[in-house]
């Protein structure tokens, strides 16, 4: 494959330019967590509508991954991501104009179109190089991606304290034209393996699914980050209800998690192609564990401020950000001329799961539970995840070369 070139479509895209695919989707999904409250207030409606927005949309773009990746090894990365970015920006003006929370959740459903950018940055990555390399790439794009929703929260309390909750919807549009522009001039097609038909890779889906190995790989994806879903869906609650922040201060408190992810990606994109990518799973597993168990300890001792809840998650995201570059290398390396497919595939599988986690932690919370909940759901997550990892060495290939 020809080496990339800045704002030249004719070879394959930039860094830069996945960074950004990857980002939006990022940012689409966080940007206006602070101000669940005060669109519940707005609206009319009891907290748990409003989570629908976080829940139901990590739902639906397990849903929306299904079609995603077929329909790239079909047609191509490019124009997929293009009426992907086509339909984000139609549905951001959207939720800025709703009055009702129906009408809203009709629109957010739509902007999952913009998790083409998760799906294909991967799957865009895996058709430029092979599979070690690929965890060490996946490492700096989502290293790269991650400075965007590490400040989303924070901006979209601002936008909210200062323009109200409708202004976060208003930001998403703008950063979607800007990326929409930077693909039509950047982003190259990688995929020069096309497959015969739409429905050819659904019948592949019984190859990938019957494997071992996809599907250690893919519950380590779905556990580890189990722990951050479940804490995007029960943070605003403790945050801004049991703990009495404003919607910028709750922002803030969100760089704790992305901070320790994107130091995570930055050690998985300097190492995972010489530590492999089983051993930077389960490094990071074991890290994970020990952020999560450290705010239970602080509660149990009686210490339960905003500091022992909301600093540690700087630990769990680091042990995600070592794990997660490997699992989503490993996930679209099982089967590399089905990069697309198994990209969506394992990504739905990982959203469905993220989706159920995200509620269950935002349904259990009250005011007189307090966090400790959340928490519990979280080291269940990191634990799981250690039980898929250690499914994943069991799986290893036999020096004879037959796998499990």
């Amino acid at each position: 494959m020809p080496p990339s070139r800045f704002l030249d479509r004719s070879s394959p895209p930039h860094i830069m330019s996945l960074v950004a695919i990857a980002g939006l989707s990022a940012l689409t999904m966080n940007i206006f967590l602070p101000s669940l409250p005060a669109m519940a207030k707005d609206l009319s409606v009891d907290y748990d509508r409003v989570q629908v927005l976080v829940s139901g949309y990590i739902a639906m773009t397990a849903l929306v991954q299904l079609i995603i990746g077929p329909l790239s090894d079909r047609y191509g990365r490019r124009p997929v991501m293009l009426g992907a970015l086509a339909i984000l920006l139609l549905a951001s003006l959207v939720c800025m104009m709703a009055h009702s929370i129906e009408l809203l959740t009709a629109a957010r459903m739509a902007q999952t179109a913009v998790v083409a950018g998760l799906v294909l940055s991967r799957a865009i990555i895996r058709d430029m190089v092979p599979v070690e390399e690929a965890a060490s790439m996946i490492g700096y794009v989502t290293m790269g991606m991650t400075l965007v929703p590490m400040v989303g929260p924070t901006v979209g309390g601002l936008l909210s304290d200062a323009l109200g909750w409708r202004a976060s919807f208003a930001a998403i549009a703008v950063a979607g034209l800007l990326v929409l522009l930077l693909v039509c001039h950047d982003l190259g097609e990688t995929n020069h393996r096309k497959s015969s038909s739409f429905t050819a890779q659904f019948r592949a889906w019984p190859g990938l699914l019957a494997s071992g190995r996809f599907w250690a790989f893919t519950l380590a994806a779905t556990f580890t980050s189990g722990a951050f879903f479940a804490f995007l869906g029960g943070a605003p609650f403790v945050g801004g209800t049991l703990m009495g922040m404003t919607p910028s201060v709750l922002g803030l408190q969100f760089m704790f998690i992305a901070s320790g992810y994107i130091a995570g990606n930055f050690l998985s994109g300097r190492y995972a192609r010489r530590a492999g990518i089983e051993a930077m799973m389960l490094i990071g597993g074991v890290v994970a564990l020990i952020g999560v168990a450290l705010p239970i300890v602080l509660f149990a001792q009686g210490v339960t401020t905003a500091l022992a809840f909301f600093a540690p998650q700087i630990i769990v995201g680091f042990g995600n950000g070592l794990s997660l570059p490997s699992a989503n290398a490993g996930i679209v390396s099982v089967r590399p001329e089905l990069a697309g497919s198994a990209s969506g595939l394992g990504g739905a599988i990982t959203m469905g799961g993220g989706a159920f986690v995200s509620w269950l932690a935002s349904a259990i919370l009250s005011v007189e539970t307090g966090a400790m909940p959340l928490l519990l759901v979280m080291v269940a997550c990191c634990l799981l995840a250690m039980i898929a990892i250690g499914w994943l060495w069991w799986s290893r290939p036999r020096p004879s070369g037959d796998a499990r």
